[in-house]
């Protein structure tokens, strides 16, 4: 790194990735984080289920295995599309309302799936991409703001893993954001990864900043979480949560963590919490236990007043003046 790079280096202004959910739009930032496009993808593929919408959907076995398998059509085209899109043409059908359709047709009610694949979204370019080979190491932290005149912040920002790079430079901590490529350029059919390193190249992130917007286009939920890649399970936990289960902003913030990024379903190790696990296995679903450690921080503007939830897991509180 030289100081050339530093001082050549400026800050991109994107168009917000924006999908319906529930009547909302639910915005986020685009890539490279693949945050909002994957958390859109699994909302747009889960709300046509009546098995996940409802109070009494919360937490059943059903809901969460179909949102799991939603979760584990989403990482298959995150892994193999998403990269810096000044380097990389990312489809821009990805959330595509008739692919998604066909995505959606994958899914079954009965049946886990296994080695789920990309499809093949609207705007793919001839040149397709490899197997993807990115070890994104959990870091993160996030905050939600809402102040008295109603503007809203969703701010997730990373130095990666704790402390970065561990290296300190003249009154900052250096990052550690290489290890969010993939150090493998190809893969063993010889096609380009998406997300390889390069010099001056932007890396995927999971980052997924979250504002929905009522019907009249005012902020309602304010929300995100650090985690890895599996800042995208949280958000769509949350958001779940509160837009389908009925929770305050509390306690979908507390709520077990659980999903798939393509290979076992993920729960939550907690001493408090009884997954129902014999009925996720019927679905053939391998359990693996993970502490998931979340930090979604979430306002929500209810009847006429706002709420907040900080992550039980980490230090964070929910203030207001």
């Amino acid at each position: 790194m030289t100081s050339s790079d530093l001082s050549g280096y400026v800050a991109k202004d994107r168009e917000p990735v924006c999908v319906r959910y529930r009547g909302k739009q639910v915005c986020g930032m685009g890539p490279p984080s693949s945050g909002a496009l994957s958390v859109g993808t699994v909302l747009e593929l889960i709300e046509p289920y009546p098995q996940v919408h409802g109070a009494a959907a919360l937490m059943s076995p059903v809901a969460m295995h179909i949102i799991a398998e939603a979760e584990k059509l989403a990482f298959a085209d995150r892994n193999r599309y998403i990269a810096d899109p000044d380097r990389v043409a990312v489809p821009s059908g990805l959330t595509d309302a008739a692919y998604l359709d066909k995505r959606r047709k994958l899914i079954t009610l009965t049946k886990s799936l296994e080695n789920v694949q990309p499809g093949l979204p609207p705007g793919l370019t001839k040149k397709t991409f490899g197997k993807d080979f990115t070890n994104e190491v959990p870091g993160t932290t996030h905050i939600s703001i809402v102040d008295d005149d109603g503007n809203a912040l969703a701010m997730t920002a990373t130095i990666e893993s704790a402390f970065g790079s561990h290296l300190w430079a003249s009154g900052f901590l250096l990052n550690n954001e290489l290890t969010d490529f993939s150090f493998v350029p190809t893969d063993a059919d010889g096609n380009p990864v998406a997300n390889a390193v390069a010099g001056g190249k932007r890396p995927r992130s999971s980052m997924a900043p979250t504002i929905v917007l009522d019907a009249n286009g005012s902020p309602e939920i304010v929300t995100g979480s650090p985690g890895g890649s599996q800042i995208i399970l949280y958000v769509v936990k949350n958001l779940v949560g509160l837009l389908d289960w009925d929770l305050n902003a509390q306690q979908a913030a507390a709520l077990p963590n659980f999903g798939s990024q393509g290979g076992p379903f993920l729960i939550e190790y907690s001493p408090y919490y009884v997954w129902p696990a014999f009925e996720l296995t019927s679905y053939g679903h391998a359990i693996a236990n993970m502490t998931m450690t979340s930090g979604i921080h979430t306002i929500v503007r209810k009847d006429g007043h706002l709420e907040g939830g900080a992550d039980p897991r980490r230090e964070g509180v929910a203030l207001g003046d």
